[in-house]
């Protein structure tokens, strides 16, 4: 699934940058390779991240509130990861833009745990083997309103539709209390998801500091109460990149993601707290 998640980031990235250089750029060329990041009509972003992750979560049974389980404490550190970002930005024209964004964000543990874990109406004992995975993907679809623009920086009003899909699946042995009292223990693989679109409003800066050096700082904060799902979020995210021509520069940038959801849905009935900050190293290309 990971590989398939970067496999689709990547054909959507070589396809936009093919359209970009078949039509070529509708604005002139900019004084230097830095100002093409705010001048030209594409900007394309695929990086990776070294991150560290924070995933807390409880899911209720018929009859019971869980307690909250810290997965990194409960479960151990991520064995296998996989982390990706993209971004692609079409400047329609010097003060409308339109923006997409992907990231992925794959975690799967494996551990012998030393106490109970309760998840749901099932509950995995102590000394046996669990088996997890926690994935995370967010599709973000955004304009951008330049209200300020000059040619070495500009400031944008951000609004859009974000879509975040998590994914929590627990598998071993674990037991499972009867309506008669009696229990039931085999191997399991538990799955449960939650899906929450929901708008974006936020900001964002890019300064050209030198011709070949760009800053940019944007943040993102957005809210939902609405049918069964109660959660909040923010996306702040701050990059240089080094334009070593004038289509393609290498960037290193950090990016900080929470999000706290208390939701009431088939899938997921229960409260979920996750969030990652760490170093981002991406590549860019413009046209």
């Amino acid at each position: 699934m990971s590989r398939k998640s970067v496999s689709k980031v990547a054909s959507a990235v070589l396809v936009c940058l093919t359209a970009a250089l078949g039509t070529g750029s509708a604005m002139a060329q900019s004084a230097t390779p830095a100002q093409g990041l705010l001048d030209n009509s594409w900007v394309f972003n695929l990086g990776a991240f070294v991150v560290g992750t924070d995933v807390k979560a409880s899911l209720n049974g018929q009859s019971t509130t869980n307690p909250e389980i810290d997965f990194d404490e409960t479960l151990g550190k991520g064995d296998d990861t996989t982390r990706v970002r993209g971004d692609v930005l079409w400047r329609i024209n010097p003060k409308h833009h339109l923006r997409f964004s992907y990231f992925n964000n794959t975690i799967e543990r494996s551990k012998v745990i030393d106490r109970d874990v309760v998840w749901g109406d099932y509950t995995f004992k102590a000394d046996g083997k669990v088996d997890s995975r926690h994935e995370m993907e967010v599709y973000e679809l955004a304009y951008e309103y330049a209200f300020m623009k000059q040619p070495t920086y500009e400031v944008s009003a951000i609004i859009g539709l974000h879509y975040t899909d998590t994914t929590l699946q627990l598998s071993g042995n674990a037991e499972l209390t009867l309506p008669d009292g009696s229990t039931e223990e085999k191997q399991r693989v538990l799955t449960n998801s939650l899906a929450a679109p929901l708008p974006v409003i936020g900001l964002r800066g890019a300064w050209v500091v030198s011709p070949q050096w760009l800053l940019e700082a944007s943040g993102q904060l957005f809210k939902l109460d609405y049918d069964g799902v109660d959660g909040n979020w923010s996306d702040l995210r701050a990059s240089a990149t080094w334009m070593f021509n004038r289509n393609f520069g290498l960037g290193l940038g950090y990016n900080r993601f929470t999000m706290r959801v208390d939701a009431s849905k088939n899938n997921f009935n229960g409260s979920l707290k996750t969030s990652y900050g760490g170093l981002q190293a991406f590549l860019t290309g413009t046209f």
